[in-house]
């Protein structure tokens, strides 16, 4: 379960989260009765409702991405979107992007190459230079070299250069919250634990020492 508290039906606010609900649930209540069109809980909705202000600005950036306004193709836009998602580590993320993707008519094979992108064939030379440029912004925390964005100002405008640079920073931003609040596919435990070691396993033989004598 996430680890903050979801806000029931009853409480929501009714100009900001209600009707948000009642798109994604309808007349159900999301905490008791969860479960979205996508496969998920939907907690990410009644998490973020427990500020509205916050939910509504979130909405709006959603708004924002969708918009017809926006110059940069959108799958091009997805696929800084899903990168964000697999580099992070959000599973949810991540998975509602390669829904995204697919809905946009994108081939199964480039949507299953994505985590191998730098050497799938199967992506084209505009492709692996968004992904290029998302994984300089998510995994080097926007150290962009010169050369590379020298080839995106070849590529694209500027207009849509900044949109790409928002948006998969803002996904980024998301697949981080969701991992912290361990909302949706997120509800996981950290896999990088300690293996217990054997019965009468002794860390100073194993590491060729000898104990101290009083």
């Amino acid at each position: 379960m996430p680890r903050l508290r979801e806000v029931p039906k009853s409480e929501a606010d009714e100009k900001v989260a209600l009707p948000l609900y009642a798109q994604l649930f309808g007349d159900r209540d999301p905490v008791t009765e969860p479960g979205t069109a996508t496969g998920t809980r939907g907690d990410w909705w009644t998490v973020f409702a427990g500020s509205p202000d916050t939910l509504k600005h979130a909405a709006q950036g959603f708004a924002y991405y969708r918009s017809g306004r926006r110059k940069l193709d959108p799958v091009l836009r997805e696929l800084g979107q899903t990168w964000a998602g697999w580099a992070t580590g959000s599973q949810f993320v991540f998975s509602q992007h390669c829904k995204s993707l697919r809905g946009l008519g994108v081939a199964e094979e480039k949507i299953e190459a994505i985590p191998t992108w730098q050497t799938a064939t199967c992506l084209d030379a505009r492709e692996r230079l968004v992904l290029a440029y998302a994984d300089r912004l998510v995994m080097h925390q926007g150290r962009v070299p010169d050369a590379l964005f020298d080839a995106l100002k070849a590529e694209f405008s500027e207009e849509e250069i900044l949109e790409l640079t928002y948006i998969t920073c803002m996904y980024q931003m998301h697949a981080v919250m969701s991992r912290a609040l361990r909302t949706e596919f997120d509800d996981r435990d950290d896999p990088v634990t300690e293996v217990p070691a054997p019965d009468g396993f002794d860390a100073l033989d194993f590491l060729g020492g000898e104990r101290k004598k009083d």
